[in-house]
């Protein structure tokens, strides 16, 4: 039967090497991810979950263990076919929305086109179409500065979809957004997911978490936490 893991890791084990000497961050993880879920990852400062992250979009790599995404081993893949694979399976979604301040709103959606060769004509269609999607249809001309934060999100959320992802990473998106627009941008990311788009979300904000269908809590590099979000687990991450 053929593996059904959109991500796999196996041992997966990072340190970093200091003057001080290897200073280890991730220990022995051992995670699956099917095509369709929608993951929350947690922890405290220093706990891991965000080099994990930088490791599952491949812009990191481990220092031992496995990592096998959409059935593709990453260890064994050169630069270019790593870039490859992340512009065809992974959107990636950031706290600081990462948008060009002079290009427009639309210009900004299809730049990954731009990156992938598409003609104007189609770069424009596909850019309005999501646009549209994340409610934003009339906003294509604008540029970042002349709309809120939480409009920037959603615009990058458009950028993140263009090319028809299977796995969305998004690492603390609603870190600069307001509660009432947190959960909008949350919400969002629901609809996606119920389209059938994996999703995975870094956040320190157990309220965000309790979006995502499954739990996994980093400590000291570790999984000490998979599964779901019980009320139990809430009151101890709120101590």
């Amino acid at each position: 039967m053929a593996d059904a893991a959109l991500i796999r890791t196996g041992q997966l084990y990072k340190q970093y090497e200091t003057e001080a000497g290897p200073v280890p961050v991730l220990k022995d993880v051992n995670l699956v991810i099917r095509p369709g879920e929608f993951v929350a990852l947690m922890g405290p400062s220093g706990s891991g979950k965000s080099t994990f992250m930088n490791i599952l979009g491949c812009l990191d790599l481990p220092t031992s263990g496995s990592y096998i995404l959409d059935g593709r081993d990453v260890s064994t893949l050169d630069k270019n076919q790593l870039a490859h694979l992340r512009n065809q399976v992974i959107g990636f979604v950031f706290q600081g929305f990462n948008l060009l301040p002079r290009a427009s709103l639309a210009d900004n959606v299809a730049l990954p086109l731009v990156y992938a060769g598409k003609k104007r004509e189609e770069r424009a269609l596909r850019s309005q179409g999501l646009l549209e999607k994340v409610g934003l249809g009339s906003y294509g001309r604008y540029v970042p500065n002349q709309i809120s934060g939480g409009q920037q999100q959603r615009v990058a959320i458009a950028r993140a979809l263009i090319n028809n992802p299977r796995l969305i990473l998004a690492d603390e998106p609603t870190g600069n957004l307001d509660t009432a627009t947190s959960r909008g941008i949350m919400q969002l990311f629901r609809q996606l997911n119920e389209e059938g788009i994996t999703i995975v979300v870094v956040t320190h904000e157990i309220d965000i978490a309790t979006f995502a269908r499954r739990l996994v809590r980093f400590v000291d590099g570790r999984v000490v936490h998979d599964g779901e979000v019980s009320r139990e687990l809430i009151e101890e991450i709120r101590a």
